[in-house]
């Protein structure tokens, strides 16, 4: 990483190392501002500048590793005429979420002498990803395409639940647009971001018990994974803490936050088993903006209780929790905020603990005991669970 006053923006000219290669570099500020999930569209540009060229790397080191593959060597020449010719289409081709592991598991399956499915660039070249939804509101807009195609390279944990019925589509589509206008209304700073990053949202199948779902890739850079929430409170969560992993994994292609992951596992309050180090900072950094995303929730709900049955701000009302109240209603604004609160309380807890954990685990890099750090600092600027007063 880079020092106080030095900025090394990605991908500009003259960035080099001295074997003539490009160099990536995360200036202090902006490493800062990831670390409190405040970096912003602007952090976005340059972790997305990393990922253009580890992924432009990999293509390389594949046609080096398989120099005679007719199929392969014509693709990877038409992936250069990309890049030379239209700018755009190479990186829509590269930034594609399932590139990044299918180069991968081709350069361990040339390694290891295996048959290798080098065609796959080829497919990415002929298929893009499909139609965007336009959702805008307020001035932002985000335009993801749904990959409900049914299995997929990448594996998000839990088995997708594409190929989708039109009327399936249709409700992912409408519920989409009632998190979006969430996001913007309610979390504008993280909806600005999520934008500038996400292309891609993958339906999963709910848990077997019908919980909601959600998960992201480490080498599915711009790709989110969820099953689709009654509440679009749930699906906007569910993408803030999704960008967020994604966000971090990027940051830590570039910059290395903790050392390789041994045998040594702690406490997660989240779940009942322990973690590595790299799982604990992982969820830490998510939960960071799970917590910022529930103080804002109980700030909403409380400003709306405090009017006679107001709406929020205008965004699409979540069903009543645990009153039975009609949504919008004084009663269902009260609850909406009692949960709001509680969960901020709750995460805010959660994340302190498993920051302190991470401080002192001896695992970190000097950049990931900084990075901590900050992440703590931002959650303890978030304020005390009191200070946000439920139905007031």
């Amino acid at each position: 990483m880079t020092g106080t006053g030095e900025v090394v923006a990605a991908g500009v000219p003259g960035a080099r190392g001295a074997d003539g290669l490009p160099r990536h570099g995360v200036d202090r500020a902006t490493f800062r501002a990831i670390a409190g999930a405040r970096g912003g569209p602007e952090a976005v540009r340059l972790l997305r500048a990393g990922q253009l060229s580890k992924r432009a790397l990999l293509l390389l080191a594949l046609r080096r590793s398989v120099p005679e593959h007719d199929g392969y060597r014509e693709a990877y020449a038409r992936v250069r005429a990309l890049q030379r010719d239209d700018r755009d289409g190479w990186e829509e081709v590269l930034l594609r979420p399932e590139l990044d592991a299918w180069a991968a598991d081709c350069l361990r399956g040339a390694a290891a002498g295996e048959a290798a499915p080098l065609d796959g660039l080829g497919e990415f070249l002929r298929s893009g990803p499909g139609p965007s939804l336009v959702l805008e509101c307020d001035g932002l807009r985000w335009t993801p395409s749904i990959d409900q195609a049914g299995p997929r390279r990448v594996d998000y944990g839990r088995p997708p639940a594409g190929p989708l019925a039109g009327g399936e589509l249709a409700r992912w589509e409408r519920r989409l647009a009632e998190a979006w206008e969430i996001l913007v209304r309610r979390h504008r700073r993280h909806a600005r971001a999520l934008a500038a990053c996400v292309a891609t949202v993958v339906p999963l199948r709910p848990a077997p018990g019908g919980e909601v779902v959600s998960a992201a890739a480490r080498r599915a850079y711009g790709a989110v994974a969820a099953s689709l929430p009654d509440d679009p409170v749930l699906l906007a969560l569910a993408l803030v803490h999704e960008f967020l992993h994604v966000q971090l994994g990027a940051l830590m292609d570039l910059v290395p936050l903790h050392r390789p992951n041994g045998p040594a596992v702690y406490h997660a309050p989240w779940r009942a088993d322990p973690r590595p180090a790299g799982a604990l900072l992982q969820g830490a950094y998510a939960h960071l903006g799970v917590a910022d995303f529930w103080r804002a929730e109980a700030e909403a709900a409380a400003g709306a209780g405090s009017g006679a049955g107001a709406g929020v701000s205008g965004a699409a009302p979540g069903p009543g929790v645990g009153s039975g109240a009609t949504p919008g209603s004084g009663a269902g604004e009260v609850a909406r905020a009692a949960r709001a609160h509680a969960e901020f309380a709750r995460w805010r807890t959660h994340t302190l603990a498993a920051g302190q954990t991470l401080l002192s685990c001896g695992e970190l890099t000097p950049d990931g005991l900084e990075f901590t750090r900050e992440l703590v600092r931002a959650v303890g600027e978030l304020g005390e669970p009191g200070g946000v007063n439920p139905g007031e």
